[in-house]
């Protein structure tokens, strides 16, 4: 499928004349290619993960539903009431 898009994209830059939209694309498989081989290495601070004694960070606990308080159930207000109170107040100059 690459090599067909690099033909197609290849000879609409031969017929316009510009020789970047080849490239590119090219460009771009080489790039993601090479950054699939180098590895992902990070440094651990000289911990061996063996030593029982290693100073690790505190396991602590959060409840993601904590701060919900339930609104069921709720007794329903007049609607006369509620829209009233929400409607604009009318002009007295009028």
């Amino acid at each position: 499928m690459l090599t067909l898009s690099g033909a197609k994209s290849g000879a609409a830059s031969a017929v316009r004349g510009r020789l970047f939209l080849f490239g590119w694309p090219l460009l771009a498989v080489i790039a993601f290619a090479l950054a699939g081989c180098m590895p992902a290495t990070t440094q651990v601070a000289d911990a061996d993960p063996a030593d029982p004694s290693a100073k690790v960070a505190r396991a602590s606990y959060r409840s993601t539903v904590a701060p919900y308080t339930s609104l069921r159930p709720a007794t329903p207000a007049p609607w006369r009431d509620r829209n009233d109170a929400v409607a604009p107040q009318p002009k007295q100059d009028r």
